[in-house]
């Protein structure tokens, strides 16, 4: 499978039939009221960014179509427990549990596929655990305990022989293949997954209540998944199913359970942000480089929401306003200018921007001007001061920008300018200051007072030493970490990984259209029989776009986790930066921005209907569900996990641009700016910073007529994104040539391949491989030769050596 097997369309403005369209008349004044009345209306959102959601929201796993599954579960389990202990099960003791789950555990070998069936539903049940419990509270505890009893017998070994038997059984591949329409029916004998997502979700979770056992388990139950099993992880297992699924050749695979199973396993085997903050601290003290300046988790979390641009019914309001008040200041944008997905050429010059600027493009009409729910940011003006106010009061101003600036590689660059300027010739010394004026001396200080080291730095010139001196400097010490142990095991199909995500991740987006030939993600959420119905439609609707939403949160996470404990372990180690590449030449820089390229208020605001969701469903008494409640859905100010997945993608497309010029290059190409300032409508301060990251590395390839007319933007930048010392984003101009940016993707692709072929290469052919010159030893090596070798040997030796004249006096001679 090739990366151009992927598909990603164009995403500017296209219709269903994949040609340009751009709204007219009185469609463009609903559009842009609509917008102005969402941004003005638009509250600030209290979300709390994570590793996962509440464990309750977790668990809920299964699609409403699933429902009738929850009392099958159940029949199978009474149906095989009552009969033979007449009582319940929170009833028994320990010891009685335990008996019970070996029996389970020996019934799971039988070979008739339906009895095993029946005993993993029940195991499910268990794992479950709800017809003994009065709310949700007793299940999550019964669920629990349950899930580690289930563990400590050894349910999850006995689960994951099962499931190698099904991802290898091609009867049951093949029978789906052939079938026209496949739904939720096809993949009952994978309800192993639920059972092994519960265990994995359950004992990741650290609760103050644990026990100590159950602490111990944790370590055992995380150390197992981590080393090979039958020689791969765990996890591998789970890609394999992934890309047989993208591949049609098991359509009937419930992906939308794989995946979470997935994510679930790297975040458990690797660790989630905490740990890899952690990490990195220790990283740091390892190489002895000062402490980071600041957590970056905290500080996004102390930050506050900004407003978002003003759209361009706002702007169009303000500029007839100022008509009405004869105020002499001339807004940047002309009023005849209503298109509002016209995104003008970036390589156009400035004087052919004036022609055709674009409301939707610019922020305000007063150039500086900034809005009156931001001015607490920069600064708080103080209250007019009450008559009897003590002297002695006075106000908090804040201290300064959130982030502490950061001088990496400025300090050569910035001393090789000021000689050159000075002196007139470079002397390649970052110590040297002499001849330059004091002013410089006092810059060079200050900039050595921020200057930072990362990580990377030492890595790659730890990587280039190794290459220039490979046997003076001997082999590099692997460390056996899960990153890298999962690493080594993801190497042969890494391209394959990938590209099968985006598929999923292409599929699942909501601005996708229906083809043909595209991925059927909706297999596990189709029931046999379609709905009937008009509210048993708009219940498949909902469920099916949930189902799609938690497919793109599993795999944002995933994608996330993966570049960032891949970066930690080693920038070069074909983790980082291989994947980064994979993915940039499998479309994922476009697709992401084709996600966000939508409605992304409504899309955060997507309504659940939580009264279907697990555990409530089987707890509560279920009301009569009507047409106004499916759509009234819950009273929630946003949805988490599509806010969740909007911030991961927008972090996983600043990993794959940073520092990247050719990267850059791509999201100026692709119109990504107005996509991306529709986005800052979302009042999210963590999802708008990494907006404004995005804004800001692409700034300066967007003309001075775009910095002039989003001045509002160019000042959020400032305030809320680090800076670089001597940096020119706000201003730099563009030098480089479109083939120098060609030049740097082939220079990181090979220095990724020399890296690669040091330390996996595990052939004997490289250019450092011992040669046996010894002539007695090459000779008596045994060469197996072909059979129709020894048939035509005699006549190679009468053409090759009897009839070829031999100069003997030639060959004596010294050359």
């Amino acid at each position: 499978m090739q990366a151009e097997d992927m598909e990603v369309p164009i995403i500017n403005n296209l219709n269903d039939n994949g040609d340009r369209q751009r709204p007219k008349g009185k469609d463009v004044f609903k559009d842009q009221q609509k917008e102005s009345e969402s941004s003005m209306e638009s509250p600030n959102l209290e979300f709390e960014y994570g590793d996962t959601d509440t464990l309750t929201a977790e668990l809920s796993l299964y699609s409403y179509t699933e429902e009738p599954e929850f009392a099958l579960n159940r029949d199978y389990f009474e149906e095989d427990f009552r009969s033979h202990r007449g009582r319940r099960w929170i009833e028994l003791t320990v010891e009685e549990q335990r008996a019970y789950v070996m029996r389970l555990l020996d019934a799971l070998e039988v070979t008739d596929r339906d009895k095993r069936l029946k005993v993993a539903r029940a195991i499910l049940y268990l794992a479950q655990v709800f017809d003994e419990c009065d709310t949700e509270v007793d299940v999550l505890h019964w669920s629990r305990h349950n899930v580690f009893l289930l563990y400590d017998m050894g349910i999850f070994t006995a689960l994951l022989e099962l499931l190698s038997m099904e991802i290898s059984n091609s009867q049951a591949c093949s029978s789906a293949v052939r079938k026209p329409a496949i739904s939720l029916a096809d993949s009952t004998e994978l309800v192993l997954l639920s059972i092994m997502y519960l265990m994995v979700e359950t004992v990741r979770v650290r609760t103050e209540d644990d026990r100590p056992e159950w602490i111990a388990a944790r370590e055992t139950f995380k150390n197992e998944l981590s080393p090979l099993y039958n020689g791969e992880p765990f996890a591998l297992l789970l890609f394999t199913m992934v890309t047989k699924f993208c591949s049609m050749n098991a359509p009937h695979f419930p992906m939308k359970k794989v995946l979470l199973l997935l994510w679930k396993t790297i975040l458990f085997t690797l660790g989630g942000f905490e740990e890899l903050q952690e990490m990195k601290v220790r990283g740091r003290e390892r190489f002895n480089l000062p402490p980071l300046p600041e957590d970056s988790i905290k500080v996004v979390r102390a930050m506050r929401a900004a407003s978002p641009p003003a759209s361009a019914m706002e702007l169009i309001e303000q500029q007839q306003q100022q008509k009405r008040g004869r105020r002499s200041r001339r807004p940047l944008v002309k009023q005849d200018s209503l298109d509002t997905y016209n995104e003008r050429d970036p390589f156009k010059n400035d004087d052919a921007r004036d022609e055709e600027e674009d409301p939707e493009d610019t922020d305000s009409g007063i150039e500086g001007e900034v809005d009156p729910l931001d001015r607490d940011v920069i600064i708080q003006p103080p209250p007019p001061p009450p008559p009897l106010r003590p002297p002695t009061e006075r106000v908090n101003f804040p201290k300064g920008l959130p982030w502490a600036p950061k001088v990496e590689k400025d300090i050569e660059h910035f001393l090789e300018t000021s000689r050159n300027k000075f002196i007139g010739f470079t002397l390649g010394d970052t110590e040297t200051l002499v001849g330059l004026p004091r002013p410089i001396h006092e810059s060079v200080k200050t900039l050595k007072q921020h200057k930072y080291v990362s990580i990377a730095e030492v890595q790659i010139k730890k990587e280039e030493e190794l290459q220039q001196c490979p046997m003076t400097l001997g082999e590099e010490e692997v460390e056996e970490t899960p990153a890298e142990m999962l690493y080594l095991g993801m190497l042969p199909n890494l391209s394959q990984y990938v590209i099968a995500l985006l598929k999923l991740l292409l599929a699942a987006a909501p601005t996708s259209k229906a083809k043909t030939d595209s991925i059927n993600i909706l297999a596990d959420v189709l029931p046999e029989e379609m709905s009937i119905t008009v509210l048993q439609s708009m219940k498949l609707g909902i469920d099916v776009n949930r189902h799609k939403e938690i497919i793109v949160k599993a795999i944002s996470a995933l994608l996330l986790l993966l570049l960032k404990h891949f970066k930690l372990n080693h920038i070069y180690q074909l983790q980082f930066e291989i994947v980064s590449q994979h993915l940039v030449f499998a479309n994922c820089i476009p697709l992401i921005l084709k996600f966000f390229n939508q409605n992304i208020m409504s899309y955060i605001s997507a309504k659940n209907i939580c009264v279907l969701d697990f555990p409530h469903c089987v707890v509560h008494e279920m009301p009569e569900l009507t047409a106004e409640s499916l759509e009234a859905g819950d009273s929630n100010q946003f949805c988490w996990r599509n806010l969740f997945s909007c911030i991961n993608l927008l972090r996983i497309l600043n990993k794959l641009t940073k520092w990247k010029h050719s990267r850059t290059m791509m999201l100026v190409v692709f119109k990504s700016a107005p996509i991306l300032k529709r986005a800052l409508k979302v009042k999210q301060a963590m999802m708008q910073l990494y907006v404004l990251k995005l804004l800001k590395i692409q700034t300066k390839y967007l003309g001075r007529q775009w910095r002039k007319s989003n001045m509002k933007t160019m000042s959020a930048i400032y305030q809320k994104v680090r800076h670089r010392l001597n940096d020119d984003w706000a201003y730099g101009n563009i030098d480089a040539r479109p083939w120098d940016f060609q030049a740097e993707e082939c220079a990181l692709r090979e220095s990724i391949e020399k890296f690669n072929s040091r330390r996996y290469d595990k052939n004997k052919n490289g250019d450092f491989t011992p040669v046996d010159n010894c002539l007695q030893s090459v000779l008596g090596q045994r060469v197996d030769l072909p059979e129709d070798f020894h048939y035509s040997y005699e006549m190679w030796l009468e053409r090759e050596v009897f009839s070829q004249p031999i100069q003997w006096e030639g060959l004596l001679q010294n050359p």
